[in-house]
C-alpha cells in the first residue's frame, strides 16, 4: 500500500491576502482558485518544486475557526518548509519582510531557522545536512 499527505488544510482570514503573502512574499505557486459558490473558493498554493503535499486555504467562516486562525497548533512550529539553499531563502525572505523568529542555526539534522506567516502560524525553514553536504561538496 502507498499513501501520502497529499493536501493540508490552513485557515485563513481571506483568501485574496493568504495567495498574496503565500505567492508573493514565500514565491508559492497558486495551484488552483475555484468559486465554489456562496463566497467559497478551493484554493490549492504549493512551494515551486513541491508536487506531492500543497495547502489549501480555506476561509474561516465561524467564529470558532476564526478564533484558530494563526494558532492552530497552540503556539507550536505548524509547518516544515524544505530548502536546497537556506542562505539564498533567508535573505530573500528577510527582504520581503517576513519575519524570523529564529535565526537559522546548525542542528544535528541540518540548518533551520523559524519565521512566521501573515497571521502568525510557526515555520521551520530547513535546509537538511544531506542537502549541505551536497552543496559543500560541488563549492
Amino acid at each position: 500500500m502507498k499513501q501520502f499527505i497529499a493536501r493540508i488544510a490552513l485557515v485563513v482570514n481571506d483568501y485574496d491576502e493568504a495567495i498574496e503573502f503565500y505567492t508573493k512574499k514565500l514565491n508559492f505557486l497558486l495551484v488552483e482558485d475555484t468559486s465554489l459558490g456562496e463566497g467559497k473558493r478551493w484554493v490549492v498554493i504549493a512551494p515551486r518544486g513541491e508536487d506531492n503535499c500543497s495547502l489549501v486555504l480555506a476561509k474561516a467562516d465561524s467564529a470558532e475557526q476564526k478564533s484558530r486562525v494563526g494558532n492552530q497548533t497552540g503556539g507550536r512550529v505548524f509547518l516544515f518548509l524544505y530548502t536546497d539553499d537556506i542562505a539564498r531563502d533567508y535573505q530573500n525572505m528577510t527582504a520581503k519582510g517576513i519575519n524570523f523568529k529564529r535565526l537559522p542555526e546548525k542542528m544535528p539534522y541540518g540548518t533551520v531557522a523559524v519565521f512566521e506567516d501573515l497571521y502568525g502560524n510557526l515555520w521551520d525553514l530547513i535546509q537538511p545536512i544531506d542537502e549541505q553536504q551536497q552543496q559543500q561538496q560541488q563549492q
